[in-house]
């Protein structure tokens, strides 16, 4: 079930708003969890048994990690003291919930990935492959990098003194399932809603912004993204390809994979307003950004910050003292070292969190690099002495090229899609047929409404944060363009609910 589809926008929705607020407010978080369940199962109902159960084992860790001798048997478990020895049982339960929810996450996600790789590798070698798919191959649950690390920073959090553990079985399930932001994120922490967990507010106010972002987020999928991803599929697909074509069809994926993923995260924040809930944003014009790093304090924002705060600060903090060959790094060298390694190892690990493929590892890892390499200029070079619209420009270049790694169907694809580019490819008859389909009056005219959006428009959070009845009228006139439009084809899925 996606945001997209008429089964959940005129069946599965309402339903639960009924029952959410008919409900009351103490048995609120169970009937949202319940629903949210069955949102996850609509598609394979095993899975839902794969989530409750990484949920059970998470929430128990944290109780262990929390009790101590003495602790009350009700009430307020105490906060943990990060400088305190953590005894046997709190480290055992600690590794238990981080182990066992990334060992979740890896073997769902990369057994198939590694398989291949191996018997790749093998076959070159002239020896026997594993034949695993004669007897199973293994189906990615949804959302399982997402609600993963959910569960990964509560865990840590806990551990850190940062959020105290819960007694509540029903308030962690409803923060590990709420249905908003469960397939494709936001990422959000638990110690950022666990006040709202136990009593928030609701309001006329907060339900008609959340039902403007769920318009808006509606509109700028079916009527910008899906026309736009249309292009890039033509092109990205075509067997050969003009260099022109090429240019025009990577500008239509970099504009789609922005537009799609925003329109996710604005129809998760409007639903998790009805509801009640107020969360984080997750983007904020990325495509103005003037550097990487810029781009990356503004691009799904959940993720950035959780890969700084659970990965690379560690990373780094573990780098900057570690003694290399027996001593420590020299001086002038020694605070940019962590850093430039720190990046290139947690932006690999972005790309493969992503998906499983050799694209993505290229993908993250050109990021990786280009953060690295701002590091290691600093903010006297020559980058920074530029005009803002050049480094806006070059900035946005750079990342569109990155993305013919992230959508192409492998690294062959990818390469040839860059010779493309270039005007390296061969070219064979019947490519010019391509233009024939992309040029078209409704896709130019899609594509430019889409940059004029990107570049001109308030992002979604900024034109909800006041509402009046004209912005009201836009919000409910473009949803319903949405959904007319939205009868005359099928629904497609969110490009990150398949990470």
């Amino acid at each position: 079930m996606v945001f997209s589809s008429f089964i959940f926008l005129f069946l599965f929705l309402p339903a639960s708003l009924l029952l959410y607020y008919a409900t009351p407010r103490r048995g609120r978080n169970l009937a949202l969890t319940l629903m949210s369940y069955l949102f996850y199962g609509w598609a394979n109902p095993y899975f839902v048994l794969l989530l409750f159960g990484s949920t059970l084992a998470s929430y128990y860790c944290a109780l262990a990690m929390a009790r101590r001798p003495g602790t009350a048997a009700s009430g307020e478990l105490p906060l943990l003291d990060e400088d305190d020895p953590m005894s046997l049982t709190q480290k055992s339960a600690f590794w238990l919930s981080i182990a066992g929810n990334l060992s979740l996450l890896v073997f769902f996600k990369y057994f198939n990935f590694g398989i291949d790789n191996y018997n790749s590798m093998v076959g070159a070698l002239g020896l026997g492959q594993l034949q695993w798919e004669n007897f199973f191959r293994i189906a990615l649950p949804l959302g399982i990098s997402f609600y993963v690390f959910k569960m990964v920073s509560y865990t840590i959090d806990v551990s850190q003194g940062k959020v105290r553990a819960t007694r509540n079985f029903i308030d962690f399930a409803c923060y590990v399932s709420l249905f908003p932001q469960l397939i494709a994120g936001p990422i959000v922490r638990y110690q950022e809603i666990a006040g709202q967990l136990t009593s928030r507010s609701h309001s006329s106010e907060k339900f008609a912004r959340g039902a403007s972002f769920m318009c808006l987020g509606l509109a700028k999928k079916v009527l910008l993204a899906d026309p736009c991803g249309k292009v890039a599929d033509t092109c990205f697909n075509a067997a050969t390809i003009h260099a022109l074509d090429a240019w025009y069809g990577l500008f239509a994926y970099t504009l789609q994979i922005y537009l799609d993923f925003s329109a996710y995260s604005d129809m998760a924040i409007g639903l998790c307003l009805m509801f009640g809930f107020v969360i984080p944003k997750n983007f904020d014009s990325p495509y103005h950004a003037d550097s990487f790093a810029d781009f990356w304090r503004r691009w799904h924002i959940s993720l950035s910050t959780w890969l700084r705060d659970y990965l690379f600060t560690p990373l780094s903090y573990l780098l900057l003292t570690e003694r290399v060959r027996g001593r420590m790094v020299r001086e002038k060298f020694r605070y940019n070292y962590p850093a430039l390694a720190g990046s290139l190892i947690v932006f690999t690990v972005c790309g493969i969190w992503h998906g499983a493929g050799w694209t993505f590892v290229v993908w993250g890892a050109i990021h990786g690099g280009m953060l690295a390499l701002e590091q290691l200029l600093g903010k006297k070079s020559f980058y920074w002495k530029m005009p803002k619209a050049i480094r806006v420009t070059t900035t946005f270049m750079v990342v569109s090229l990155a993305w013919v790694f992230f959508r192409a169907a492998d690294l062959g694809a990818a390469l040839a899609y860059l010779k493309s580019m270039c005007g390296l490819g061969s070219v064979q008859p019947g490519t010019a047929l391509i233009g024939g389909l992309i040029y078209q009056p409704y896709y130019l005219l899609t594509i430019t409404l889409a940059a004029a959006l990107i570049w001109a428009a308030p992002p979604t959070w900024d034109f909800t944060r006041t509402l009046g009845r004209r912005k009201a009228a836009w919000c409910y006139g473009v949803f319903l363009v949405a959904i007319a439009v939205l009868v005359t084809r099928a629904h497609s899925p969110f490009i990150y609910a398949a990470f």
